[in-house]
Formats: C-alpha cells, sequence, structure tokens
C-alpha cells in the first residue's frame, strides 16, 4: 500500500484541494479556515493549524453538545500537523481525528511549536477510541509509517494522552517503529504547563477529574436524544390512556394521560439530568443503581403528594412504580459513556445486572396497563 492509499492525498497536491472531512457533507475546494498555511519537511508539505477558534467551529463546537449525528461526522483526516513553526526536535503530540478532540488540543498549544499526530478512529474522541480499539497500537504503527513521520522529526517521543493508554502497547509501538511513547495530563488544560514542565507531569495532572462544569457541559448530549423517544412515549400513553368504552376521549387524556406525561419527564429529568448533576452524592457505585433510586424517590413524590388522587388507583400506582424508576435508571446508565470514571469492564458489569432488571420491568409493566384498562372497561374492579 502506497502513502497515498493509506493517508489520503499525497503530498505534492495537498496545497490545491481539500482533503479534511468536516462533517459537511460536501468538502470544499479549498483548504479549511483553521488551517494557516503550509511547512515544508523531508516527506513533503505539511499543514500548520490555527490555534484559535474560527465562528464556524464555535457553532461547530455547539453542534456537537446537541445532534448526535453531526457529532459523529465531525472529524478530520488522519495525517500529521504542525502548530507554530515546528522543527526536527518539536514535541510531538497524538490524538484522535474526532475534530472537537483535534480542535482543544490545537487551541491549547497556542504560543508552542509542535506537531500533531492524528489518528484515524473513525470521528471517535480519544477515551472512547481507546476502548473500542480505533485509539490503538495498530493504528499508531501505521499512521506513523504512512506519514514518514521519522522523516520529518530527529526526535523519537510521542506524547500521547493519558486516556488513550488502555488502547495503546507502548513495547509493541517502539519494537516495530522505534517511536518511545509519553502520557501526557488527564486534561487538556493542563497541557501548557505539562509542556513547559519539560514534559513532566505531576499528581494533580495525572488525577481524573469530573467535576460539575465538566458534567453539565455533557447535559445536552444525554437530554436530546432521550427527548426523541419522550415524543414517541408521550403520543402513545395519551392515546392509550385515554382509550375509553366510548372511543378515545379528550378528557380521558386529560385526566390520566397528563400525569402520566409529568410522570415520564421526571423520569427523563431524572436519568438524563440530576443524576448526572447529582452524581457524587447519590448513593451507590452503579450509574444504573444511582438512577433507580432518584427516579423511585421522585416518582413515588410526584405519585402520591403531587398528581391528583384519581389518578392514583393501585394498578396505576404499581405500573408507575415499576415503569418510571427503570426509566430513569436506564437513562442513567447512558452517562457512562460520557464519563472516564467507569472503565469498559465496569460497563459491562453493570450491563450485566442492569439488563435483565430491565427485561423484567418491562415484562411485568404491560400487564399492569393491561389491567388499568381492564379497569377502566370496568371489567374488573
Amino acid at each position: 500500500m502506497s502513502a497515498n492509499e493509506c493517508c489520503g492525498s499525497s503530498a505534492g497536491d495537498i496545497r490545491e484541494i481539500e482533503v479534511f472531512d468536516l462533517g459537511a457533507g460536501k468538502a470544499p475546494m479549498k483548504p479549511p479556515e483553521w488551517i494557516a498555511g503550509f511547512t515544508d519537511t523531508a516527506a513533503g508539505p505539511v499543514p500548520i493549524v490555527s490555534t484559535e477558534w474560527s465562528r464556524r467551529e464555535k457553532r461547530g463546537r455547539l453542534k456537537c453538545r446537541f445532534f448526535n449525528r453531526f457529532r459523529m461526522d465531525y472529524k478530520v483526516d488522519p495525517g500529521v500537523y504542525g502548530v507554530g513553526t515546528p522543527g526536527r526536535n518539536s514535541p510531538i503530540l497524538v490524538t484522535a481525528n474526532y475534530k472537537l478532540s483535534f480542535d482543544y488540543l490545537r487551541t491549547a498549544l497556542a504560543g508552542f511549536d509542535a506537531w500533531i499526530l492524528v489518528l484515524d478512529t473513525q470521528g471517535i474522541n480519544v477515551w472512547c477510541a481507546a476502548g473500542k480499539g480505533t485509539f490503538g497500537s495498530e493504528e499508531l504503527i501505521n499512521r506513523i509509517g504512512c506519514t514518514r513521520l521519522a522523516r520529518i522529526v530527529d526526535t523519537r517521543r510521542l506524547i500521547l494522552p493519558q486516556l488513550g493508554a488502555p488502547g495503546v502497547r507502548a513495547p509493541a509501538v517502539k519494537a516495530k517503529t522505534h517511536f518511545s511513547i509519553s502520557y501526557g495530563p488527564v486534561s487538556v488544560r493542563d497541557l501548557r504547563a505539562y509542556l513547559r514542565a519539560g514534559c513532566q507531569a505531576d499528581a494533580q495532572m495525572r488525577a481524573v477529574r469530573f467535576g460539575l462544569k465538566d458534567r453539565l457541559t455533557l447535559l445536552p448530549m444525554e437530554v436530546t436524544p432521550a427527548l426523541k423517544g419522550f415524543l414517541i412515549y408521550l403520543i402513545a400513553s395519551v392515546l392509550i390512556l385515554g382509550l375509553q368504552p366510548e372511543g378515545i376521549l379528550f378528557r380521558s387524556m386529560i385526566d390520566s394521560g397528563a400525569p402520566a406525561a409529568v410522570l415520564g419527564l421526571a423520569a427523563l429529568l431524572c436519568g438524563t439530568v440530576l443524576t448526572p448533576i447529582l452524581l457524587p452524592w447519590i448513593p451507590f457505585r452503579s450509574f444504573a443503581a444511582k438512577g433507580f433510586l432518584l427516579g423511585g424517590a421522585v416518582t413515588a413524590a410526584l405519585l402520591f403528594l403531587v398528581l391528583p388522587q384519581g389518578f392514583r388507583s393501585t394498578w396505576m400506582s404499581a405500573l408507575s412504580l415499576v415503569f418510571f424508576p427503570a426509566a430513569s435508571s436506564y437513562l442513567a446508565l447512558q452517562f457512562t459513556g460520557s464519563t472516564c470514571f467507569t472503565g469498559i469492564s465496569g460497563v459491562r458489569k453493570e450491563l450485566r445486572v442492569a439488563l435483565p432488571l430491565y427485561a423484567a420491568s418491562a415484562c411485568l409493566s404491560l400487564p399492569l396497563l393491561v389491567l388499568v384498562k381492564l379497569k377502566d372497561f370496568g371489567v374488573i374492579g
């Protein structure tokens, strides 16, 4: 396989055509605004990237927080990039080709001269790609070779993000490429201090922090997809609960559908908003257990203290206490994909316990719903 085949466009024509996938659906005919120019190397011209966010990229960063489809296609081409005026002994930092990861890295390098080696992680961030194997030893070895990195630099040390360590076997990389690996800080916010310290990380840089600000930043990624499912639930619950012997009655929709909508919205907010915000203070280590506990408490409070008494039949109360805490738990479990607190093995272990419980909840909810409707039709008391 030639360098052209594994790395994209050849060094000779990179100046004239666009080789970067921005997830826009159609590539422009010229390099994007974040390419500030090119530097000539022994391996050919290398793009020099800007260390500032453009307006378009700020909009892209916002869209990544709300739209999953956009986020999955928001990526750059793998390869070598430069920051500042990099030389043969400038540090080499490795990242994923998820554009938001790439952007945070290049903007953090303002004022530094460095190289950035971008791996093909299929548009996935470093932490998730390391777990999936796309940010891994084989891709790193391949990218070093096909970019002819050894011809660009004299240094033989790569700086990888610490959260990418689970996917990389440093001895194997060194044996095949002669490049050693060092791990930078957990957070890109500490990268400048790390470089100024001669690529030495202190204990604080190695600590995994996931504070309230970090959790709040990720909330839209949890809420937006959940709202799509909530809309389907809302329509179905209003129609089913509004069904009476005389037909689907508007009055029944208000009396039964509205409280059900309130409980569904509460479960959604418990699983996608309140559990992430209150994560350190809710008992249990399991995200699913945290969501179930919070969802159960809020459901019970709404059911017995807020919602009208006419809604609280025996079967409806039982249905609510079975279904809504489980829904909150399921949504809270999704947050494991947004935090580096939980490893792949931990997620798998939690799924082995949680999924059967969700299945049991669904199986129990269905006959309870039937009993609710039988009562509405006067079949049972």
